[in-house]
């Protein structure tokens, strides 16, 4: 199913337009040098092949996890006597190039400074961390995007009735569809792996219709059986068919409906009965289902302050840390940090003080008790201020026994409200004990 042409090519449509480099490439004689850097099943190795199908290139393929710094070279040479003598260029892909050390990278350079070959290297690690400055600087960095659900779709869609994949020969129900999409996780290939599997258990034996009697060793039907008919039903492969291939339950879960809301929901509020066996069933549910990850991060770094708060200040932290590292890392991967990220929170004494505190506020400014900012702590550093009276009796606290002064802070109409409530939860336990001696000095009780 790997595309013949550009045209054919599934997603990365900010690659494929007008003018980009790799039209520029497929149109132009001119060899060039490229990075293909993106998450595996997105197309790095099927963007190599078609722009050596395209150009007429020959196509020489090298796996870094193999190949050395010999065979390295020997490509290169190859490429150079075949451009001597025949003009033909060559395509050099060298897959997962970020496991080449220094030297083999070295080894390179010649053939990219000269041009003697069309370089591409696919890699799924940074390239700015993994390659070496001087191949990087030579060479164009194309960044590849996850699939979406619809592109995932229409290449499953596409394998089920192109005479190069399944060629009709089975049907995919809209349920089983929608789960291998889920499965695939953006990745093309593995969406591919699973239909191919998935067909095997539904396709009956070459000559017979589904349910139909199974050859004899000689390929004709055994004695007493027919052979089948043509009008017979094309078999179809179900949920439950993919769930028998790929050895993975479909999870009951549809991200725009009810579903969605209601185990997050279920999930926030496992954290915050502090049950973590919970709040992972609901995690591992909205992984399998093919949540984004970035929506679960989102969600922890959220519960964080508004659930744990100070009771536990390093939560959020931790929450925070996580997002950034599934941001970083991606699946399957980042679900270790979601996970890690998921116990601190349910784990941790629990405090919605900073929420209530926040809320308050917003509540008074929105009911209009607003005020004017006291004068001495208006800015006074513009020419003019001073003349207003602008800083006029600040007190500054560092000047003062322990950090502290009496003065008044809040607008009048808002001086004797009090929004943050420490709880006696945790590490806000001695917050709460602070908070009350600075009130009560601050407001001359």
């Amino acid at each position: 199913m790997r595309p013949r042409n550009l045209d054919e090519v599934i997603g990365q449509r900010h690659l494929l337009g007008p003018g980009t480099p790799l039209r520029r490439l497929v149109e132009s004689e001119a060899p060039m040098s490229l990075f293909l850097w993106g998450p595996p099943g997105t197309g790095k190795t099927t963007l190599a092949y078609v722009v050596s199908n395209v150009t007429k290139r020959r196509f020489v393929e090298v796996s870094a996890v193999s190949a050395g710094v010999k065979d390295v070279r020997a490509a290169i040479d190859n490429a150079r006597r075949e451009l001597g003598m025949s003009g033909r260029q060559t395509v050099l892909f060298v897959d997962e190039v970020h496991r080449f050390n220094k030297a083999q990278q070295d080894a390179l350079l010649p053939a990219v400074e000269n041009r003697w070959v069309t370089f591409i290297g696919a890699t799924t690690e940074n390239p700015f961390f993994s390659v070496i400055s001087p191949l990087l600087s030579r060479s164009l960095l194309l960044t590849l995007e996850s699939l979406s659900d619809d592109d995932v779709r229409a290449v499953l869609e596409r394998a089920v009735t192109d005479p190069r994949g399944l060629g009709g020969r089975v049907t995919l129900a809209p349920e089983a569809l929608e789960h291998l999409v889920r499965l695939a996780g953006g990745d093309a290939r593995r969406s591919l792996t699973y239909l191919e599997a998935a067909a095997l258990l539904t396709e009956p034996v070459k000559g017979a219709p589904a349910g139909s009697p199974q050859e004899g060793p000689s390929g004709s039907p055994q004695e007493g059986e027919e052979e089948a008919s043509p009008g017979e039903l094309v078999p179809s492969i179900t949920v439950e068919v993919v769930e028998k291939a790929v050895d993975k339950a479909a999870v009951r879960y549809d991200r725009q409906g009810d579903q969605h809301y209601d185990v997050i929901s279920a999930f926030i509020k496992s954290m915050r009965g502090s049950d973590a066996d919970a709040a992972l069933h609901y995690l591992a549910r909205m992984i399998e289902a093919g949540e984004d990850p970035r929506f679960i991060a989102r969600r922890i770094v959220i519960f964080a302050s508004e659930d744990v708060g100070m009771a536990d200040p390093t939560c959020l932290q931790t929450a925070v840390a996580a997002a950034q590292a599934v941001q970083l890392i991606g699946l399957p991967e980042g679900q270790i940090n979601l996970a890690h990220a998921v116990i601190h929170c349910a784990m941790a004494p629990k405090s919605n003080a900073v929420v209530k505190a926040i809320g308050a506020a917003i509540g008074d400014v929105r009911r209009g008790l607003i005020g004017q900012v006291p004068g001495h702590l208006r800015d006074a550093h513009y020419p003019g201020a001073a003349k207003l009276g602008h800083g006029d009796g600040y007190k500054y606290p560092h000047d003062f026994e322990h950090g502290l002064v009496r003065q008044n802070y809040a607008p009048e109409q808002v001086r004797e409200r009090r929004y943050y409530e420490p709880t006696r939860h945790g590490a806000e336990a001695p917050v709460a004990g602070r908070w009350a001696k600075i009130r009560d000095f601050l407001r001359g009780t």
